[in-house]
């Protein structure tokens, strides 16, 4: 199919129409704008809160408070916010009329879905996503493939169970009792929120998608209602070109989760100060380095100094990343544009990334402590899968029912059909936090009870 729209218009694709409320009018009833509003029902929701209490990398903090998910949200979210306010002044600079638009407000759409980017994530990092794959490609899940033998589309979303497309499905999914429309987020919103925006039938290789199957009609109605380009319209195979705005959210997150796990690293000592100062002094010019020792020499803390470095390089690595985007806007809005925001930054700078993305897979994500979580991620999610599939595959069954009757009701446990039965277990289980899921596992398996 040909692509419905040849480039992507700026004043077409930042919408302040909300899902599920198309033909609602409401009356504003303070000075919040539309978006604003989307960033404070993010902030004001329990799975937005329940991020507080999942794993970012390290485990949990016990003496030393490293990241987890809800301060990487934040973090992440005043980067976004940066990166936005930047595009759009520069694109209002560049073509003045879009003052007049809703371009100023692409640094709160941004920042709102660098928010909520995170909210679909399982417990226990990444680890808790490969565990749900790896259940149904592997495990004890892999029988049920045969029930999805006229629907590949549905299996293929939950072999390559991505936290993104469950981040999308959160927000934008009707669940029962709930008012239409999830979230109501705004469509530009949604779509910033997007990463891989195309259906998980090419996902196969790379484990990577934006929505579900369950959730596909919705993308669709959004992405043409803001007219992203569409590169396949088939409904079981959806795909589309980015919406521009996934690129800085995907840049604040990007230049946070790799800057923040070094200096959590040194915390820890997984990392010396030498060597964290080292990595991290390759990313500023040789006329900016004397400078740049110089204030860190006037400070004797090594945290601080650290914390110093850090925040510089954010601050440089948004710069590089404004530059990049307004420099390929035109590729960009055409859908042509390839790689991230940060594969195009200067080579200086790339190279110094690259450095510090090597360091941190040798001894940070393959520390003791991180395999640790994942490997008891793997056993915890692993046994949850296991009953709580067996129990909407056999409800009638006593045990079944006890186990049922703890899971929420806005969850589709009865559903008629086995694809929706094993999406409302993915939301229940994927919306635990760490600590919920280990008190869940020990319960069942009698290892505790309340109260004991």
């Amino acid at each position: 199919m040909k692509p419905k729209f040849k480039t992507m218009d700026w004043e077409r694709l930042i919408s302040n129409k909300r899902l599920g409320m198309e033909d609602i009018h409401t009356v504003e009833r303070d000075d919040r704008s539309v978006f604003l509003r989307d960033y404070d029902r993010v902030i004001f929701s329990a799975p937005f809160r329940r991020l507080q209490n999942k794993t970012q990398v390290f485990p949990l903090p016990g003496s030393v408070f490293v990241h987890n998910r809800l301060t990487h949200s934040l973090e992440v979210s005043c980067v976004g916010r940066s990166l936005g306010n930047n595009i759009s002044r520069q694109l209002i600079e560049k073509r003045p009329s879009l003052s007049k638009t809703f371009v100023p407000e692409i640094g709160n759409i941004v920042s709102t879905a660098c928010l909520a980017h995170d909210m679909g994530n399982p417990p226990f990092g990444h680890s808790g996503e490969k565990a749900i794959s790896a259940f149904f490609k592997q495990g004890k899940g892999a029988y049920l493939e045969e029930s999805f033998r006229e629907n590949r589309a549905h299996w293929t979303d939950i072999i390559n169970f991505e936290g993104n497309a469950n981040a999308f499905r959160l927000l934008a999914h009707q669940f029962l009792g709930r008012r239409k429309g999830g979230f109501a987020m705004t469509y530009s919103t949604l779509a910033s929120i997007v990463k891989y925006p195309y259906s998980s039938i090419y996902a196969e290789q790379k484990n990577k998608f934006g929505f579900f199957d369950s959730e596909a009609a919705i993308f669709k109605k959004i992405a043409d209602e803001l007219g992203i380009i569409c590169l396949s319209g088939d409904a079981k195979h959806l795909k589309y070109v980015r919406y521009p705005l996934v690129y800085l959210v995907e840049a604040a997150d990007d230049i946070c989760y790799l800057l923040m796990d070094l200096e959590d690293a040194h915390k820890l000592k997984l990392l010396s100060t030498a060597e964290t100062k080292e990595l991290m002094m390759a990313f500023i010019s040789d006329n900016e380095k004397q400078h740049i020792e110089s204030i860190i020499s006037m400070v004797s803390d090594v945290n601080e100094q650290v914390s110093y470095l850090r925040s510089k390089l954010i601050g440089l690595l948004i710069k590089e990343c404004t530059q990049v985007f307004m420099e390929n806007e035109d590729a960009i809005m055409n859908g042509t544009f390839r790689g991230s925001l940060i594969d195009n930054i200067t080579p200086q700078m790339q190279q110094a990334y690259k450095n510090c993305a090597k360091v941190s897979l040798q001894k940070i994500y393959r520390s003791k402590d991180v395999l640790d979580v994942e490997l008891a991620g793997f056993q915890i999610i692993s046994t949850l899968l296991d009953i709580m599939v067996n129990a909407v595959m056999n409800p009638e069954n006593e045990y079944s029912k006890l186990l049922i009757g703890r899971v929420s009701s806005q969850y589709e446990i009865a559903a008629p059909d086995t694809y929706t039965k094993i999406l409302a277990v993915l939301d229940y289980i994927s919306g635990m936090t760490d600590v919920y899921a280990l008190d869940v596992y020990r319960k069942i398996n009698g290892n505790s009870l309340p109260a004991v």
